[in-house]
C-alpha cells in the first residue's frame, strides 16, 4: 500500500482548506482596531497612529532646527 495515494491527497486537501478558512475566521475576529462590522478603527488604534505621528514630527523637527542635513553626504 503507498502512502500518497488518492485518498490521502483528498482528505489532506480537505484538512488544508478547513485549516484556512478556521485561520481566516480567528484573525478577523483578533484584529484589535475593528469592533464589530463597522470599519471604523477603534479609539485605541487612532491614539497610537496619532501617537506615532506625533513623535515622526517631533524627531524630523528637532533635527532640522540642530542643523542637522536631512541625508548624509557622500564623501568621496
Amino acid at each position: 500500500m503507498s502512502v500518497i495515494n488518492k485518498r490521502n491527497a483528498v482528505l489532506g486537501w480537505t484538512v488544508w482548506q478547513v485549516g484556512k478558512h478556521a485561520a481566516k475566521r480567528k484573525a478577523k475576529t483578533a484584529v484589535p482596531g475593528r469592533s464589530g462590522d463597522s470599519m471604523r478603527p477603534n479609539k485605541g488604534a487612532i491614539s497610537i497612529g496619532l501617537a506615532a505621528l506625533g513623535a515622526v514630527l517631533w524627531f524630523w523637527l528637532k533635527r532640522r532646527a540642530n542643523g542637522t542635513p536631512e541625508l548624509p553626504s557622500e564623501t568621496l
